[in-house]
């Protein structure tokens, strides 16, 4: 069960914090109603006279000095707990606190859902750092990197994208993270109604370049148990953002998170095609038209004789219509590869887009709904692994 301290005089918050832990988190909140902060761990498990807790809350009114302090010396004594601070910080005092100890800091405005999806975080943080090393060894690897690309406009790339990132946030709670790298007209934050207040812009800077910490408090949470690194409101931004640092935002991104979905501008820009060399997957979205079917057919052979295409392709078809006077063979045969998921056209699912809710969040029974689950399902881990023990066998035979 997860133990939560809260260290902090503020009554208000206490009783939020409260509530957050009481609906969908199972623990309980014991509170230390002082300003004045524990010099070490030994005073302050006889202040609790409790087992050691998971997660240090150091709540508001808290001198930000005292803060520090206090995260030093449990950092050193104690680096196994996380310490979540609570505080309206400056970006200068930000680098501060997570260089002192400090995991995450969560705003004292924030509201029970966006607390309990910090708490979350903050719990698999303590269990990761108390696994065994044979399982940690196993867990240290790089996350997936899913790249959606099309090289025509128009496809719904940006509707798969969000949809596969809900679904493998439903496999795995707050592992994953969208990234909007269409920077200068990416449609994530209204796909997801997200209003952030960081972009990739934020994220690329040298102080979360050099700090992976420090890059996540740019992160925006999402209800459903995401993350999401928006793009920038204004399309002049993505003028000063270069190739080497999306490659460098990815490789932490990627460190950090089990899952990275990447949704990308249409065509092969710059951006894109360094975004590619970092993916594990890339997700190829085409709709049933002929355009659209030899663009992805000039896209695919470009970057077979660039040599840059990862080994882990899938191609969806969507918007599939038995009407458009096209099959999934002829569509195979333009393309030269085989389909792996197609999508039928669905009003459910265009209506979801337009609420900003992907209709993997609800609970739907729609064939387009179907067909998305059985795409994200390609990312599990025992998916993949299965399909791995079906070609050796094809190779063994």
């Amino acid at each position: 069960m997860s133990r939560f301290v809260l260290l902090s005089p503020n009554a208000e918050f206490d009783q939020k914090l409260r509530a957050a832990v009481a609906h969908g988190l199972r623990g309980t909140v014991q509170t230390i109603a002082s300003d004045i902060l524990p010099a070490g761990p030994a005073e302050l498990f006889g202040l609790l006279n409790q087992e050691q807790p998971e997660v240090l809350i150091i709540g508001p009114d808290v001198p930000y000095e005292e803060a520090l302090r206090f995260a030093k010396v449990f950092d050193v004594q104690l680096p196994g707990l996380s310490l979540v601070l609570v505080s309206d910080v400056d970006p200068d005092f930000l680098l501060h606190a997570m260089r002192a100890g400090i995991r995450d800091i969560l705003s004292p405005q924030a509201d029970a859902a966006e607390i309990r999806v910090l708490l979350e975080r903050a719990c698999q943080s303590f269990a990761t750092r108390h696994r065994g090393p044979e399982q940690q060894q196993a867990e240290n690897g790089r996350g997936l990197v899913i790249g959606v690309f099309s090289p025509k406009g128009g496809v719904g790339k940006t509707t798969l994208a969000t949809n596969i990132a809900i679904g493998l946030g439903q496999i795995a709670p707050m592992s994953v993270v969208i990234v909007d790298l269409d920077l200068q007209f990416g449609d994530v934050a209204s796909g997801l109604y997200l209003n952030p207040q960081h972009t990739v812009t934020d994220a690329v800077t040298p102080a979360a370049a050099q700090d992976s910490l420090v890059l996540k408090a740019f992160l925006t949470v999402h209800p459903a148990g995401i993350y999401a690194l928006c793009a920038p409101p204004n399309p002049v931004d993505a003028d000063h953002i270069t190739p080497e640092q999306i490659s460098h935002l990815l490789e932490q991104l990627a460190q950090e998170f089990q899952y990275v979905v990447i949704d990308t501008a249409p065509g092969m820009p710059e951006i894109g095609l360094a975004a590619m060399e970092q993916c594990t997957d890339v997700v190829w979205v085409s709709a049933m038209d002929i355009p659209s079917l030899r663009g992805l057919r000039s896209g695919l052979e470009v970057l077979r004789q660039l040599d840059i295409m990862p080994e882990s392709r899938h191609v969806v078809l969507n918007m599939a219509d038995a009407k458009a006077g096209l099959n999934v063979q002829d569509v195979e045969s333009t393309i030269g590869a085989p389909v792996d998921v197609s999508v039928p056209r669905s009003r459910a699912v265009a209506l979801s887009t337009n609420r900003g809710i992907p209709v993997l969040q609800e609970s739907k029974k729609d064939p387009a709904v179907k067909s998305l689950r059985h795409l994200v399902e390609r990312f599990n881990p025992a998916w993949r692994a299965q399909a791995q023990r079906k070609l050796h066998r094809r190779v063994v035979i």
